[in-house]
């Protein structure tokens, strides 16, 4: 059973390599973006330099994304001994999950309307649409939350546990 742990954590820490490369790539693309608004080598309309910002600031929220995804993975499946069985963990780890999505989706609806309502705003439903699907999660994220408090309140050791874990985690960082 130990060496299934171990293929486990070599897994997850591939995974959280590609994801922390992914987000540094984006970091780079959106950089060469915004480098290219502000010292131009041609005359661009300030229409073209607006959406190539806006481009930039949804690459950055994805980076976010998957910078915080990799950081989530890190801390949860390799850093903790402890295993995703109990609802304090599966809670925590869905929480720090939803919270990237729902903050990268939201940017992600603005940078949708400003370029809808310049470009098509006939489109403009289809931000709608994106901005309905994560009001969504979020009132499904605080309904499961509401629900998994009360099986969390049956295990109050394992609260305490994960705390104890916390501050082991955060000394090793510091």
């Amino acid at each position: 059973m130990n060496w299934t742990r171990r293929v486990f954590s070599i897994g997850y820490v591939t995974i959280v390599i590609l994801f922390f490369f992914a987000g540094l790539a984006l970091i780079v693309f959106a950089s060469l973006e915004l480098w290219h608004v502000i010292f131009p080598s041609e005359a661009v309309s300030s229409t073209e330099r607006f959406n190539t910002v806006l481009e930039a600031i949804g690459l950055l929220t994805i980076a976010v994304a998957a910078l915080e995804l990799a950081q989530t993975i890190l801390e949860e499946e390799v850093m903790r001994e402890a295993h995703m069985s109990g609802p304090t963990r599966v809670r925590r780890f869905m929480s720090r999950f939803m919270v990237v999505i729902i903050v990268a989706l939201s940017i992600e609806t603005l940078i949708a309307v400003f370029n809808y309502a310049k470009e098509d705003p006939s489109l403009l439903p289809n931000a709608a649409i994106i901005g309905f699907a994560t009001a969504t999660l979020l009132a499904a994220w605080g309904v499961f939350i509401k629900l998994n408090r009360s099986a969390e309140e049956l295990e109050p050791e394992a609260m305490a546990e994960t705390k104890k874990e916390d501050k082991e985690i955060i000394e090793k960082e510091t």
